[in-house]
């Protein structure tokens, strides 16, 4: 009986122990990070610093001069001043919004106020996200042909964004400002 206890006890000791294979984990792990690599979306992306509204339990006189708005409706986009009202209606193209328009007008607002660099943009709920990075690339910066060379130059590149304001229906005018005007982008310029 002494003797089987310690063959059992010998066996016991003679067992090699178990390998453990590491190659098919290897295979498994290479297949997947060739997969994950073949299938990863490769983008570019591009970030902007916006400006947003503080939440601020004090109310501040706003500043003299020109408070740019830019409204982003269904059917138009509208130039504002946040102190004076609208200054610029541009109605959509067949194509969409009038982002040329919109160029052009920043433009001459621009060469009237140069030091200015803040321009809000107010955007109705439904806004496309297309049409969101249109108006901020148009009210940031425009392209300045010269000779075969195109540059970008700055318009108002401190952008902030909120909601727009509601449309009264029956006068068409905005909750707290005048009714819009129906000037053209070659209308005039604010006055400082």
């Amino acid at each position: 009986m002494r003797r089987s206890y310690a063959n059992k006890k010998l066996a016991r000791h003679s067992r090699r122990p178990a390998e453990l294979l590491l190659v098919p984990m290897i295979d498994i792990f290479t297949v997947l990070v060739t997969f994950l690599l073949m299938t990863a979306v490769f983008s570019r992306t591009v970030i902007l610093q916006l400006n947003l509204p503080a939440s601020q339990t004090e109310f501040k006189d706003p500043p003299p001069g020109l408070q740019l708005e830019v409204m982003v409706r269904k059917d138009l986009l509208q130039v504002a001043d946040r102190n004076t009202g609208p200054l610029a209606t541009l109605p959509n193209t067949q194509t969409g919004p009038n982002y040329d328009g919109l160029t052009d007008y920043l433009k001459r607002v621009k060469a009237k106020f140069p030091e200015k660099t803040d321009a809000s943009i107010l955007l109705e709920p439904d806004t496309t996200y297309d049409t969101v990075i249109q108006v901020m690339d148009r009210v940031r910066v425009f392209e300045v042909k010269e000779g075969l060379n195109t540059t970008q130059a700055e318009l108002f590149p401190d952008i902030s964004m909120g909601d727009a304001p509601p449309v009264d229906a029956a006068s068409g005018a905005t909750n707290g400002s005048t009714a819009p005007t129906a000037a053209a982008p070659a209308g005039g310029v604010p006055h400082s």
